[in-house]
């Protein structure tokens, strides 16, 4: 196993970019220079997370307009928790997974 960011073994500091959201991604994605691993997984937390981040910001405003809206707050934590548990253990065991749309992204990043 390769070692990456503060000494870290790769599947950990994988694991690690996904752990706060995408502020753990930023984090990463700024200090680690050369492990693309890392760089992927802290890219992809960036994007996943962020873009939930924005739609939990839409939802909320269209909840004033329309207030039965605010019920798919509720659908959209569970994706965004499952997709974190997801995230977390898949990088953990040392497996890239790339998620549709968002792994392309992630790794025009890297």
């Amino acid at each position: 196993m390769e070692k990456a960011t503060f000494g870290l073994d790769e599947n950990i500091a994988s694991a690690l970019t996904y752990v706060l959201g995408f502020i753990t991604g930023i984090i990463f994605f700024l200090v680690e220079k050369e492990n693309k691993t890392v760089r992927f997984n802290a890219a992809q937390s960036i994007i996943v997370f962020v873009g939930l981040f924005i739609v939990y910001i839409v939802i909320m405003v269209l909840a004033f307009i329309i207030p039965f809206i605010g019920i798919l707050m509720l659908l959209v934590w569970l994706v965004e928790l499952i997709l974190w548990i997801l995230l977390i253990i898949k990088s953990y065991q040392g497996e890239k997974f790339k998620l549709p749309v968002v792994g392309d992204m992630a790794e025009s990043w890297v």
